[in-house]
């Protein structure tokens, strides 16, 4: 609420003399009278937001210096928190195209880990905190208790893997989300965030059509990422070769929602004044047309996405919300014209509100990946039952359709990484006769892997031989990084550095092996963070908290790593006694780069193929395979060398 306070003076003082209506007052007004504000005000914004910027970096500076200091109180930790606040508030106060929930559930969390930190909770306190504050962020905001528990375990549970919570958890997101909105109800008042119009559902008939809008929704939604992504690559791209300052970059994005903001006023956030006004399209004169809404839908796809790639502060709630409800309007009186000029006088098809309505839901659904919340939000909101199962069905058609295209995406960049991830040691590919064999390299003392024809010559070992003979124990390493599965991200990088591995081991409190943890992991970790920030979800990967056994590879698959296996995401292991042969089949098939080496018994039954051995990668099997072969080559040679003078008798 401290929040919302911020905004709304900002909002105040910035637009002083605008009335409540904003945008359709502003598209009345004479385009020289009013440019200069509409242009000026959110560049304002971006400057300072930008600003603001500069001063988070030089916190962060500060505190790296710091890291290794020990406080009970840190003071910079909790100043970071109130200039995000600030930054969001001066984001939406100046007009500029996000919403305020995103930011709320941000501070709320920031607060709830922050209080988790001073009385030394443990992850399950912290996590049931974070979300009991994302619960109450949405309870007080929409007046919808129900959806503030549904947000919870969908943007906090779900992501950290905590679906299976205590009923501690459950309890205290209910209570925070009861509280929330009955303070809110208290001091603001029962009235929604804005109004609903009365829902209708004409007949069954209506609902392959708001099927066929729940994919339109959805792919409007994909177009919306795509665009966020794409803002956010350019901007990237403008900071690193041109070598514009972030403190820049916000201002550019005020910039360009004031340039569209003069043609389309309907842009700027003025709360939800601009749902309501679309909501009464066709009730009011001053109501935007279908014609004026169809634009309106791609110049505020453009606006908000380049806000949130500019740098400025805001979620994507409540543009959501303004997209899906135009998209919707817009396409109920498509469809009610197509209808009743097929069967003239038969009005089988319900007004565009009805529609606007359950385009809602469906834009927000797949935008922020929240279904179950937007499916409960808006039955909170119209308090009607029909509306149940046409907003199920086109929810649900929208939200696969962004998966469809998340999950093809995501299949590209595995296949891209994985063409990448390991090089064979051995090609067992090769025909005929031809052999790799370790040989002397030239006349020095060094040997070399060569590919030849034929039989193997005095002074040369085969590689298939070295493969078959020598054992996973000889060749592994001692040397690993390993760490608790209490341990945190942040724990666990540092312990990688410090020992200077790709991966971390990751055990319980028996020093018996729990999972690993890669930097593959972590990249997943990142750019799927990155993507559920570019579609409005607020919940990110933050390193100093979230748990190390939460990301890490801890599902134990199988051993012998067998090509018709498909458990990609399975940990493997192999044995010191394993043959370097089997170890490099797994290696190959798995597409990996190391595989926990495990002893096979154990004292107790669950113990077995737990008990750490060392670790086997790539390069130790190549550097073993070099060092041992030099050594039998050398061997050969020095063997040949002391039997030619018996050839001489």
């Amino acid at each position: 609420m401290f929040f919302g306070d911020q905004e709304k003076i900002i909002h105040d003082w910035a637009w002083a003399g605008t009335p409540h209506e904003g945008a359709a007052w502003l598209r009345l007004q004479r385009l020289a009278d009013t440019w200069h504000r509409i242009m000026l005000i959110p560049v304002t914004g971006g400057v300072i937001v930008g600003v603001m910027h500069a001063v988070l970096a030089i916190i962060d500076q500060i505190k790296a210096s710091r890291s290794n200091e020990r406080r009970r109180f840190d003071v910079l930790a909790g100043i970071c928190p109130v200039i995000k606040a600030v930054q969001a508030a001066v984001t939406l106060g100046t007009g500029c195209s996000l919403g305020p929930e995103g930011p709320s559930v941000d501070i709320g969390k920031s607060c709830a880990f922050g209080y988790a930190e001073m009385t030394n909770s443990n992850r399950q306190r912290k996590i049931a905190l974070v979300a009991a504050g994302a619960a109450a962020g949405i309870s007080s905001g929409f007046n919808a208790a129900v959806s503030g528990c549904f947000f919870a375990i969908e943007t906090v549970l779900r992501p950290l893997h905590a679906e299976n919570s205590p009923p501690l958890t459950t309890a205290m997101i209910i209570l925070a989300s009861v509280l929330s909105a009955t303070v809110s109800n208290s001091i603001l008042g029962e009235r929604p965030a804005f109004t609903v119009p009365a829902y209708e559902l004409k007949s069954a008939a209506e609902l392959p059509l708001y099927l066929v809008l729940g994919m339109v929704c959805g792919v409007v939604s994909v177009l919306f990422t795509r665009l966020v992504e794409w803002f956010t690559s350019l901007f990237n791209i403008l900071k690193e070769r041109l070598g514009i300052p972030m403190t820049v970059t916000p201002a550019l994005g005020g910039l360009g929602v004031g340039i569209i903001a003069l043609r389309y006023p309907g842009v700027l956030y003025w709360g939800f004044t601009n749902v309501e006004e679309i909501l009464q399209s066709g009730k009011t004169v001053s109501a935007p047309g279908k014609w004026l809404l169809t634009q309106l839908v791609f110049a505020k796809v453009v606006a908000t996405a380049l806000c949130k790639g500019s740098g400025l502060v805001g979620g994507l709630y409540a543009p959501s919300l303004m997209m899906g409800s135009a998209v919707g309007a817009v396409f109920g009186d498509l469809a009610g014209r197509a209808i009743n000029a097929a069967i003239p006088g038969h009005a089988a098809v319900a007004h565009p509100q009805a529609y606007a309505l359950v385009g809602m839901a469906c834009f927000l659904a797949s935008v922020c990946s929240v279904p179950l919340t937007s499916v409960l939000l808006l039955f909170e909101l119209t308090k009607d039952y029909h509306i149940l199962l046409p907003l199920m069905g086109a929810v649900g058609l929208a939200i696969w359709v962004a998966a469809l295209e998340n999950q093809r995406r995501s299949g590209q960049h595995n296949a891209s990484s994985n063409m990448h991830s390991y090089l064979p040691i051995s090609d067992n590919t090769h025909g005929g006769h031809e052999q790799r064999v370790w040989a002397l390299k030239n006349d020095d003392m060094e040997v070399e892997l060569c590919t030849i024809n034929g039989a193997i010559r005095p002074g040369m070992v085969a590689e298939e031989e070295l493969l078959d003979e020598l054992k996973v124990g000889q060749a592994m390493s001692k040397n690993f990084a390993k760490v608790q599965a209490t341990a945190t991200v942040k724990e666990a990088v540092q312990a990688m550095l410090d020992a200077w591995q790709s991966c971390a081991l990751v055990v319980d409190e028996n020093d018996l092996l729990e999972g690993i943890f890669t930097v593959s992991d972590l990249h997943r970790e990142v750019i799927g963070a990155a993507m559920a920030t570019s579609q409005g979800d607020t919940t990110v990967l933050d390193v100093d908290s979230t748990l190390v056994a939460a990301i890490c590879t801890c599902n134990f698959g199988s051993h012998d790593g067998g090509e018709g296996t498909d458990d990609s995401n399975d940990i493997v292991v192999c044995y010191p006694d394993m043959s370097l042969r089997a170890a490099q089949h797994i290696l190959y098939n798995r597409h990996v780069r190391q595989l926990p080496v495990v002893s096979r018994g154990g004292r107790r039954w669950q113990d077995r193929g737990r008990k750490l051995c060392g670790i086997l990668t790539v390069e130790d099997i190549s550097i073993f395979l070099r060092k041992e072969a030099t050594k039998r080559v050398l061997a050969l040679v020095k063997r040949e060398e002391e039997e030619e003078p018996s050839f001489g008798h």
